[in-house]
């Protein structure tokens, strides 16, 4: 193997085990790990750009990337920061002062610049391996801008690490890296920069749910690529066109899922979904079911009706078993269908949340053993 392509390997897979240590130990707060990141990063790019000195050309379009990124990051921001219209505006806890700039802002633009230069040098070398591991060594800064594994103590915020971080951090650095590979490390920096950072300076932010705002982070590079694409791109041959089509069909049938599971998922429409943990309802819903419901907006209820209501922070899903009114109050009383007595006290129009009759058999399961693992773990 030629000496200046071991070198190349030898930095990549330097490049990703670097990050392993902020990624897997306990640093203690967020703004550690950040720091840590990057400072990491700074050392391995200046190392990284002093050994390898060989560059791609960057396409004659960059400039005209350059300013659909800023366009594009910037009607993000504002939709983004419009859709508190609906879902309501929370108070922006982040106050822009020298400890705000040096503790958060400034080693997110260093991570991310720093990635961006890691990329568009590896990208450079036409090698495929130094290719997967400078996107997975992105990948690992981005997550580590947000969280790190030792922050994972329970399986919520596993699915938090997974659904929130990771999977919106997968898809973005797919578009990363090919733009990254067409038209360099300038437009990324921009509209990574913008797209991370302009929370931090509006009064308020949206109160989208979290599920919603991730959505959103995975929808967004998608869109940008079939931008990109379609405006700067040669056109497919023909006997390509049909499998072309069929696989925009596809990311686009992908999409629209990730968006319907992300409003379930929120609870913030009119149907939710829940994934059944106990043998309470077993016979007509089992462990490991997932029922859809929809909210309760005042609706008619009557007996042997299954509900969801609000019990010490927790949804409960049982049968309705019976129904009076006293002094102008309405009291249901319910039973899971597999106890033998019926829950303690009775519930009111405020504690339920949503009514059911649609349930996926089995589908739960997976989050049911995931949790499990999890537990076990910790």
């Amino acid at each position: 193997m030629k000496k200046d392509k071991l070198s190349i390997y030898i930095l990549s897979v330097l490049s990703f085990a670097a990050l392993l240590p902020p990624l897997l130990l306990p640093l203690g707060r967020t703004d550690t790990t950040r720091a840590v990141t990057a400072a990491i990063l700074v050392v391995l790019t200046f190392a990284v750009c002093v050994i390898i000195r060989r560059r791609r050309s960057v396409s004659i379009r960059w400039r005209s990337i350059l300013l659909l990124h800023l366009a594009v990051a910037a009607l993000y921001a504002i939709a983004l920061h419009m859709s508190g219209l609906y879902f309501g505006y929370y108070q922006n806890p982040y106050t822009v002062d020298a400890d705000l700039i040096l503790k958060t802002l400034l080693p997110m633009a260093v991570i991310i610049v720093t990635t961006e230069i890691l990329r568009a040098v590896f990208l450079a070398q036409q090698s495929k391996f130094a290719s997967l591991m400078a996107f997975f060594t992105a990948l690992t800064a981005e997550v580590l801008m947000i969280s790190s594994l030792t922050n994972v103590t329970s399986f919520n915020r596993f699915m938090d690490l997974v659904g929130l971080t990771l999977l919106p951090a997968v898809i973005g650095n797919v578009y990363y890296h090919y733009a990254c590979k067409h038209y360099g490390a300038i437009p990324n920096i921009l509209l990574r920069l913008i797209t991370s950072l302009y929370t931090y300076f509006l009064p308020t932010t949206s109160a989208m749910p979290d599920a919603l705002a991730s959505c959103t982070r995975i929808f967004f590079p998608l869109i940008l690529l079939a931008l990109v694409s379609s405006l700067y791109e040669k056109k497919k041959k023909y006997a390509l066109q049909k499998g072309h089509k069929l696989g925009w069909f596809a990311t686009a049938l992908t999409v629209a899922a990730c968006i319907a599971i992300a409003m379930l998922i929120s609870c913030r429409f009119r149907f939710g979904a829940l994934v059944i943990a106990t043998e309470s309802m077993t016979g007509e819903i089992n462990k490991g079911d997932m029922i859809i419901y929809e909210r309760y907006e005042d609706q008619p209820i009557q007996e042997g009706q299954i509900v969801v209501f609000l019990q010490n922070e927790s949804r409960i899903v049982h049968r309705v078993v019976k129904i009076e009114t006293v002094k102008g109050e309405t009291r249901y009383y319910t039973k899971g269908d597999a106890n033998e007595t019926p829950d303690s006290g009775y519930r009111t129009r405020a504690d339920i949340f949503g009514l059911t009759d649609v349930k996926l058999a089995y589908i739960g399961y997976p989050t049911l053993w995931l949790r499990e693992i999890i537990s076990n773990t910790n």
